[in-house]
């Protein structure tokens, strides 16, 4: 096996070829890895676009509003869909290695989907409480309400990594 090792600024493709194989075979495996960089670029360049939706949704819960959980459904979706498309790219070398970051990426996105849905779901929750609590005062005459109980759940953005 002969391993061409082809650096240009940040890019580097590693290439191994058998010892009897032609220019020709050499340019086919070039052709592979090219193809397959610019199909991890493409599918980047969607994330992003997502990502941009998640960083408003983001902004719309930490705002104190609420928001539906169809919302988090989807863009959930929306991103299990890229991920799909990376699983299907074919690739080796440095394209591979693109693929990986960018696989890591959108699940680290589908994470902070999940802690927005949670926290989302406990605003939810904490405000059907004192609402009960409110029809429960209205039906018996005046009472003092109860100090709000806080969740037992603690959402943190804190992740271990594993490698």
């Amino acid at each position: 096996m002969i391993k061409i090792k082809v650096s240009h600024g940040s890019y580097h493709h590693e290439i191994n070829v058998p010892s009897q194989s032609t220019f020709a075979s050499k340019e086919r495996k070039i052709e592979h890895t090219l193809i397959a960089t610019k199909e991890v670029l493409y599918v980047r360049t969607e994330v992003d676009k997502l990502y941009q939706k998640v960083i408003g949704l983001e902004r719309i819960i930490s705002g104190g509003a609420k928001v539906e959980d169809k919302e988090f459904v989807v863009l959930t979706e929306l991103l299990m869909v890229q991920l799909l498309k990376l699983d299907s790219i074919v690739a080796e070398g440095e394209a591979k290695m693109q693929r990986g970051i960018e696989v890591r990426r959108v699940q680290s996105y589908v994470d902070i989907i999940d802690n927005m849905k949670a926290r989302n779901s406990a605003a939810n929750n904490a405000v059907s409480l004192i609402n009960k609590w409110e029809a429960f005062e209205s039906e018996h005459g005046r009472l003092k309400s109860p100090i709000t109980i806080q969740s037992s759940t603690v959402i943190t953005q804190e992740w271990e990594q594993f490698e």
